[in-house]
C-alpha cells in the first residue's frame, strides 16, 4: 500500500540578484517522482542545494509544490484541510532544533503536538514518557530547553514529534548534532519504529552508515532523483557518488581501495562494517602477521592556554541548577591542533565559551600566556582578538550586507587602518579558498558551505593566535565538511595558530588533530594523543562516544584473534593492512 505517491513535482525559489537588481526564479525541485510505500524505511542522499528539504517539506504540506501532485495516506494535499490532515500522520523533524523547541520545559514542549491533536491527559503523560526514553531525554523531563546542548536539543525535538504517535516520521539532517552513540540511538528508535509498529521512516542524512540501515535509498542531484536502489545497489557505484559530492559507507569504501588498488574481488555489495569483518573471517586470515607499531609522541612546546579549577553552574541556587563543568584542569600547547569530543551535554561548548569569556565563572581560572582573562575585565576585548571563537552555526554569525563588511568588521573594531583590513579580508578569503569576487555578494545568498567559511574568514581576519571551531562542518555534505576541514588544516600549517575543534566525527578528529580532550559530563576524561584515546575503544563506548570507524573494524579483528595494528584510522591504511592479511602475509 503507499503511503506517499509525489508526481512531477516541481518547485522554484526566487533569489535576489544583486548586481542585476532583480529577483530571479531558481528551481529546486523539477520533475521529482517519489513513491513510499506503507513501513518502508527509505533514505534520501544529496549534496546541500539538491532539493532533499524542499521535497520533504513538501511531503508535509509546508510547502505546495508549483507543480504535479503529492498524495499522502490516500489524501491529496490541496487545501487546508488535506494539509492538516497530512501532518497528523506525517511528522517531521528538522535540521536545527532550535527552530521547532517551543516552551520553557522539556516536558511541556513534547506534550505541545499531542495537546493540539487532542489526546487525553493520559495519553499525553503516556506518550510523553515514550518519547523521552526513545531519544535518551528522560532525566531532562523537567530541564529548561534554553540550558541544554544543542545535541540535547535535538533529541527534545525529535521526542516532540513521536509524542505525536504519526504513521510516518521525516529526518531531515535530524542527527547532524548528535555524538556518535546518540546517532546510532536514534537509528535504532527508527529501526525499532519501523519494524516493530510499521511507521514509515524517511531519512534524509548525509551520514552515509545512516543510511545503510534503510531498504531502500533515493539519490538527488539538481532537484530530481537520479538513482534509486537497495544501499547495496548505490554504494556499490563509489565513483558516481563521489562524482555527486557524496561518500560511501567506510566498509564500501574499503572494499574499494581493495578492489582497485589491491585488484582484489571482494563483492562490491558490502555496506557494513560488521559484514566486512565476517567477509575477512570467512577468507581464513593469518593470525599472526607482524605489522611494524609506529611511535606515537605529542610535542610539548610552552602552554599557551591554561584552564585551572574552572566549574560552571547553569542556574545555580534554583529548582533548575545544573552542573556543566566540574573542575576542569588542562594545558594547550602553542601551536598544536586539539580535538575536543564528548556526548552531548558533556561540557564542550560551555567549556570553549570560558575560553574567551564569552561564559565567565567565579570558580577557577582561565589563562592566556600566564595570565588570568577574567583579571583585567577591560582587557577581554583585546582576548577576544586574540582567542577566536566560530560557533556551532557559523552562519548564525554573519550580519553585514556584503562579505567585504563582514570580514572587515573585527579588524575596524580593532581601530585597523583601511589598507591593512583589505589586506587582511584578502589573505582570510584565501585561506579558506574564496576569491575576493565574493567581497560584494551578500553572504545570506552564499550555500551553507561558503556561509561557515565566510564566518571563519572573519574570525581569522583579526589574527588570532588561538582559533576555537564548536562543530563548524555539521550539516554539510561530504564534499562541503572535506572543504572545511581542508581549511582548517591549512590554518594551522600556514598560519602556525593554535586551534581546538569540537566535532562529533571520530573521523575528522583522527585525521587533523595531535591530541584529544574526551569530556565526559562535565569533567575531563583524557587528554592525550590520538593513538591513546582511540585505542581505548570499550572506555568510550561507555561514555556515549566511539572511534573512528576503521579503527572498531581493526578492534573487531584484534577480538577474533588477528593481529592487526591499534593505530589505523584512514581507509587508505586499512586497505593495506586487509590486502595483505588476504594475501597472506
Amino acid at each position: 500500500m503507499k503511503f506517499i505517491d509525489a508526481k512531477s513535482i516541481k518547485f522554484e525559489y526566487t533569489r535576489y540578484d544583486e548586481e542585476k537588481d532583480i529577483s530571479i526564479p531558481v528551481c529546486a525541485l523539477n520533475g521529482v517522482d517519489l513513491s513510499v510505500e506503507k513501513g518502508d524505511f527509505i533514505a534520501i542522499l544529496g549534496h546541500n542545494g539538491s532539493g532533499k528539504s524542499t521535497l520533504a517539506k513538501i511531503l508535509n504540506g509546508l510547502l505546495l509544490p508549483k507543480e504535479g501532485t503529492v498524495v499522502v495516506s490516500g489524501e491529496m494535499l490541496k487545501d487546508e484541510k488535506s494539509i492538516w490532515t497530512a501532518r497528523t500522520k506525517l511528522g517531521m523533524v528538522f535540521q536545527n532544533p532550535d527552530n521547532q523547541i517551543i516552551a520553557s520545559v522539556v516536558e511541556e514542549d513534547v506534550a505541545f503536538g499531542p495537546e493540539n491533536l487532542g489526546f487525553s491527559p493520559e495519553k499525553i503523560k503516556e506518550n510523553i514518557s515514550f518519547a523521552l526514553d526513545a531519544v535518551g531525554m528522560n532525566d531532562y523531563r523537567y530541564a529548561t530547553p534554553s540550558n541544554l546542548s544543542g545535541g540535547q536539543k535535538q533529541r527534545i525535538a525529535i521526542a516532540g514529534v513521536l509524542a505525536m504517535k504519526p504513521e510516518c516520521i521525516v529526518f531531515d539532517e535530524s542527527t547532524a548534532m548528535l555524538d556518535p552513540i546518540g546517532r546510532k540511538d536514534v537509528i535504532k528508535v527508527a529501526s525499532y519504529l519501523n519494524r516493530e509498529h510499521g511507521m514509515t521512516v524517511i531519512m534524509i542524512t548525509h551520514f552515509m552508515d545512516e543510511a545503510a540501515k534503510a531498504n531502500k535509498i533515493f539519490v538527488m542531484n539538481e532537484g530530481v532523483i537520479v538513482k534509486s536502489g537497495t544501499p547495496s545497489e548505490i554504494f556499490s557505484d563509489v565513483e558516481y557518488m563521489r562524482g555527486l559530492r557524496l561518500d560511501v559507507p567506510i566498509a564500501s569504501e574499503i572494499v574499494y581501495e581493495l578492489n582497485t588498488a589491491f585488484n582484489k574481488k571482494i563483492p562490491s555489495g558490502i555496506v557494513t562494517s560488521e559484514a566486512l569483518v565476517r567477509y575477512i573471517l570467512s577468507q581464513k586470515p593469518p593470525k599472526n602477521v607482524n605489522f611494524e607499531q609506529r611511535e606515537h609522541r605529542s610535542v610539548h612546546n610552552e602552554p599557551i592556554l591554561q584552564v585551572k579549577g574552572l566549574t560552571h553552574i547553569y542556574g545555580e541556587k534554583t529548582a533548575f541548577e545544573r552542573v556543566a563543568l566540574k573542575d576542569i584542569n588542562i594545558e594547550i600547547y602553542s601551536g598544536e591542533f586539539v580535538g575536543i569530543i564528548g556526548h552531548t551535554g558533556s561540557g564542550k561548548s560551555t567549556l570553549t565559551q570560558h575560553l574567551n569569556a564569552l561564559i565567565t565563572s567565579e570558580k577557577g581560572e582561565v589563562l592566556f600566556k600566564g595570565e588570568n582573562i577574567l583579571k583585567d575585565k577591560e582587557n577581554i576585548k583585546k582576548i577576544r582578538q586574540k582567542i577566536g571563537l566560530v560557533f556551532q552555526y557559523p552562519e548564525n554569525q554573519l550580519f553585514e550586507e556584503n562579505v567585504y563588511d563582514e570580514i572587515a568588521f573585527g579588524p575596524k573594531n580593532m581601530g585597523i587602518d583601511e589598507e591593512e583590513i583589505k589586506k587582511r579580508v584578502a589573505s582570510s578569503l584565501k585561506m579558506v579558498e574564496l576569491d575576493e569576487s565574493y567581497c560584494k555578494k551578500s553572504p545570506f545568498s552564499l550555500s551553507g558551505g561558503q556561509k561557515r567559511r565566510v564566518a571563519i574568514a572573519s574570525v581569522l581576519a583579526m589574527k588570532p593566535e588561538i582559533l576555537v571551531l564548536d562543530e563548524p562542518m555539521a550539516g554539510l555534505d561530504p564534499m562541503g565538511r572535506r572543504a572545511i576541514l581542508s581549511n582548517i588544516r591549512k590554518m594551522r600549517d600556514e598560519l602556525g595558530i593554535t586551534i581546538l575543534l569540537v566535532s562529533h566525527s571520530m573521523e575528522d578528529v583522527s585525521e587533523v588533530c595531535d591530541r584529544i580532550l574526551v569530556m565526559n559530563e562535565g569533567k575531563v576524561e583524557m587528554l592525550d594523543t590520538v593513538y591513546n584515546v582511540f585505542k581505548n575503544v570499550n572506555r568510550l563506548k561507555q561514555i556515549g562516544l566511539d572511534a573512528p570507524e576503521v579503527s572498531l573494524i581493526m578492534h573487531e579483528l584484534r577480538q577474533e584473534g588477528i593481529n592487526v595494528p591499534d593505530d589505523v584510522y584512514s581507509v587508505r591504511d586499512a586497505a593495506d593492512i586487509i590486502g595483505r592479511l588476504l594475501n597472506g602475509e
